[in-house]
């Protein structure tokens, strides 16, 4: 028997990339996947391929952003499953113009509410339910950037990502006595289509050598996988080729 059958995973921003993903990794050990993202086509796209390998997937696009719509889908899985046993706080976003001197109020608002505020208001609206059966594993998506600061991913970005860690870390502070855990991934370099909003472009090779969403995904699956008496805090996944530190070297050369 599949480790998580009979458990129900809520996956955001799971259209494509490490969202994606996790959602195949979960669904193959059994759980029922719901699966959400702004646009209904790519988690139509999820759901099938989910489906095609003998699992179980249920879309409810949403904007994150908005309280109410997450409420909305919250109370959709409260009433066809009657329980969320796992949720991969994993929707996210970046822009283009992101240093200082081009970031505007309206973009910073975006970033943050984008990758931080749904990330608190899909938490918050899964507690209950946690609560409830007195057992969850909450898993967030966050990036090395949101453990060092970084001008590459910007400042909006990185200082949502830190607040993705410090959130994590409170909720296994106050949830551990209801038998809740809670988990921070921080990767690296990962070729997902976020990258396809780096100012300066990535190329193929180069994504070639970075972690891909399945090595994430499979983290994940990981990390829902492990018994109740245990939490993985946090955890970091990089590529062997971090072009950060063979950057260094190079300059160490010069």
């Amino acid at each position: 028997m599949e480790v998580l059958t009979g458990k129900v995973a809520w996956v955001t921003g799971a259209g494509s990339g490490i969202g994606q993903a996790a959602a195949m990794a979960l669904a193959k050990e059994g759980a029922a996947v719901v699966l959400t993202g702004r646009r209904r086509e790519p988690l139509e796209e999820t759901a099938a391929a989910i489906k095609r390998q003998g699992g179980k997937a249920v879309v409810k696009p949403g904007d994150l952003m908005k309280a109410p719509a997450v409420a909305r889908i919250v109370a959709d899985i409260d009433k066809k499953f009657g329980r969320c046993d796992i949720l991969v706080n994993n929707a996210g976003l970046n822009i283009l113009q992101r240093s200082w001197k081009q970031l505007s109020p309206a973009d910073a608002e975006q970033v943050i509410d984008g990758n931080l505020t749904s990330a608190f208001y899909c938490t918050t609206a899964v507690l209950p339910l946690m609560r409830r059966h007195k057992d969850g594993v909450l898993i967030h998506t966050s990036s090395m950037a949101g453990r060092q600061p970084s001008l590459l991913s910007g400042p909006a970005y990185s200082a949502a990502k830190h607040g993705v860690v410090a959130m994590s870390h409170t909720l296994n502070m106050e949830e551990c006595v209801n038998g809740i855990r809670s988990c921070v991934v921080c990767p690296g370099e990962v070729a997902t289509p976020i990258l396809d909003k780096r100012p300066v472009p990535v190329t193929k090779e180069e994504r070639g050598r970075m972690a891909q969403s399945e090595d994430v995904g499979d983290l994940i699956r990981y990390i829902a996988c492990l018994p109740p008496h245990i939490v993985i805090n946090e955890v970091m996944i990089n590529p062997t080729w971090n072009r950060g530190y063979v950057a260094n070297l190079q300059r160490g050369k010069a």
